[in-house]
């Protein structure tokens, strides 16, 4: 199933842009087949599917990649999932955090990343590779593409919103996040999401105090 056309929720946004270069493809190849591998597992994960999902031709999956496995192998690392940040336009963010709250796989089908790290032997290391994972995608990587002041900050909200709110409903299954409509949440989302992603959010700064 494509998370980006299912009919549960999020089927009324505005469709994906399609129209990438070198980079903004492999990134969306990547964030496709993170979702599509943990939803599906490897095997029922087809490349055609992948493509699909990310938009573009099955042949780029092989061009940028060489094999299934070879994208199996780049979407294993922990910050696999988060590659359409590096290239979604900004307007589209809180629709691929709907995607991934909507679609992604509960702790049955796969274990959420975060637990994972955190069921590791050594808590150090464990805290020190996901402080690493934060500032490479968010405090650096994402922030970079926002305007206005705290940026940084910014893009951190972002991780805490992404990261606590799919611990939460698909991991834990807290009852209302886990019972609550795609429309419903994604409403929510884009009234907590939004604002980070606007260099005029009224409020920052003391304006409207």
């Amino acid at each position: 199933m494509n998370p980006a056309s299912d009919p549960r929720g999020c089927d009324d946004l505005p469709p994906r842009a399609r129209r990438y270069d070198a980079a903004g493809t492999r990134s969306a190849l990547l964030g496709a087949a993170a979702l599509r591998f943990a939803r599906y597992g490897y095997d029922r994960s087809s490349v055609r599917d992948i493509a699909k999902d990310a938009g573009v031709d099955a042949a780029l999956v092989y061009r940028y990649f060489g094999s299934k496995e070879a994208l199996f192998d780049a979407v294993s690392t922990s910050t696999g999932l988060y590659e359409p940040l590096r290239h979604l336009p900004l307007d589209e963010v809180s629709a691929w955090i709907c995607d991934v709250v909507s679609m992604g796989p509960t702790e049955e089908e796969a274990p959420h990343p975060l637990l994972t790290k955190l069921r590791s032997s050594s808590r150090e290391e464990t805290v020190g590779k996901l402080r690493e994972d934060v500032t490479e995608v968010f405090s650096q990587g994402f922030a970079r593409r926002l305007e206005g002041e705290d940026a940084e900050l910014r893009a951190e909200l972002l991780a805490a919103w992404l990261m606590g709110i799919t611990l939460l409903r698909l991991a834990i299954r807290s009852p209302a996040l886990a019972a609550a409509p795609d429309d419903t949440l994604l409403r929510f989302l884009r009234a907590g999401i939004d604002p980070l992603l606007d260099a005029d959010c009224p409020g920052r700064g003391g304006e409207d105090r």
